[in-house]
């Protein structure tokens, strides 16, 4: 059942000391350097340690992680471009990987003869390379120049033919590492459509990527690689929620202290105290993503018995554009009193329709005509929200398409003519695109 199976993998690496050739070796030999100190420069380097994962035949697994984290290497001992130091790897199924721009090509033969140079280690015939020639060059866009050296071809050349041969040469295993951000947003959304075609044909996928959102869309399931180990293997969203807020861990505290800050204005009688971001559960949240369910917190600190006071705040761009404000009494709630102490107010927000950006709050905490100002901070604090798949399209919403969107959906119902969808958002979407 497993296309792809891994049992205690580990890859080690000399820093500071290459790999050599024979030919290397033996002129080394001659000259003695067996016998000078070893540099001080000489690591070790463990890339993989102790990996064990499988990967069913037809699955679509998403890898992630930090640069450096073991997904590359991971990828080259999968694709036989390099051997583990210990552990088993077993592979069922031919690969076709795409790791490097320019993997599997040979730079002095032609455009031609490497598709057939490729086909040939996938192990097909002349008669099927050639039953998918004229669709691979199609694809690549390099009809013009597929009699020419690859050496001569640009780096948006040497993708555009690498990819179409990996997908075009019908592999069991297809491994797409992050080269797909070297061509232009036009090619990779058809690159994003070709994995999704195989994906349909029940091939298995190993897709590693920084675009989160094409991650989630595409995959699953995601594995997150973390200093050469697997830190969670899982559904993709869960997986994806973890690693994003690790890396955000160390750059932004979703909450925060108030006390003792001296941007602040009013009579001080009850002030705010801090501010925090929660889950529904009321478990400190680590990022907030578009879309999310999501409770903010307003502690505060009463002074002296407080009678109907409204607590509020307004949001704000990073470019100071206010999005909303926000009061109790935009609710009608009516506080008849608050005793001296500590205590909060829970915003509760079911469905954070904002855009992926930065924003900003500024507090604000009044009697009910809001004439007596008791406190009020100006930007008292910033957090970001991360985009998501909102519309299981694999198009990530950002700035550019304003600052809040809307739960939507079309129908085309109406329309004469026809409508291409995307797969996936035909198989997925909550919000799917309808046409009867």
């Amino acid at each position: 059942m497993n296309a792809i199976w891994v049992k205690d993998l580990s890859k080690k690496y000399q820093i500071g000391r290459a790999d050599l050739k024979l030919r290397e070796h033996l002129n080394s030999l001659m000259r003695f350097d067996f016998l000078r100190k070893k540099s001080k420069q000489d690591t070790t380097l463990w890339a993989l340690r102790d990996v064990s994962l499988s990967i069913r035949h037809g699955e679509t697994v998403g890898i992630i992680g930090r640069n450096g984290a073991g997904k590359s290497t991971l990828l080259k001992v999968l694709s036989k471009i390099t051997y583990p130091t210990s552990g088993a790897v077993k592979v069922d199924g031919t690969v076709a990987s795409l790791l490097e721009v320019g993997t599997g090509f040979h730079e002095e033969l032609t455009g031609r003869e490497n598709i057939y140079l490729n086909g040939s280690i996938l192990g097909m015939s002349k008669k099927q390379v050639e039953r998918h020639f004229d669709t691979i060059v199609d694809y690549s866009g390099v009809a013009k120049f597929i009699d020419t050296p690859i050496k001569r071809y640009s780096s948006g050349m040497r993708l555009r033919l690498g990819f179409a041969v990996a997908a075009h040469l019908d592999p069991s295993i297809l491994i797409v590492d992050e080269v797909l951000s070297v061509g232009d947003a036009a090619f990779q959304r058809k690159c994003l459509d070709t994995i999704e075609g195989l994906r349909a044909k029940n091939r298995t996928i190993l897709f590693v990527s920084h675009n989160l959102t094409s991650v989630e869309n595409l995959c699953e399931r995601t594995i997150w690689m973390d200093k050469g180990q697997v830190r969670m293997d899982g559904k993709s969203p869960a997986v994806i929620r973890e690693y994003m807020g690790s890396v955000r861990a160390s750059q932004l505290v979703l909450s925060t202290a108030l006390k003792g800050i001296d941007n602040r204005a009013g009579n001080g009688h009850i002030q705010f105290t801090g501010v925090e971001f929660l889950s529904r559960d009321g478990d400190p949240l680590k990022i907030i993503r578009s879309g999310d369910s999501l409770v903010v917190r307003l502690s505060y600190c009463a002074n002296q018995p407080i009678t109907f006071p409204c607590f509020g705040f307004r949001m704000y761009t990073e470019f100071d554009t206010m999005v909303t404000e926000v009061a109790t009494s935009h609710h009608g709630i009516y506080i008849s009193s608050v005793t001296p102490g500590e205590g909060y107010v829970d915003l509760e927000i079911d469905f954070l329709n904002l855009m992926a950006a930065k924003y900003k709050l500024s507090l604000w905490l009044t009697d009910m005509p809001g004439q007596l100002v008791y406190d009020n901070i100006e930007h008292a604090v910033t957090f970001e929200v991360e985009g998501a798949n909102i519309f299981q399209s694999g198009k990530p919403l950002d700035g550019r398409q304003g600052i809040v969107y809307f739960p939507q959906r079309w129908n085309l119902g109406g329309m004469s003519g026809s409508v291409q969808y995307t797969p996936s958002t035909v198989m997925n979407s909550k919000e799917s695109v309808t046409r009867d």
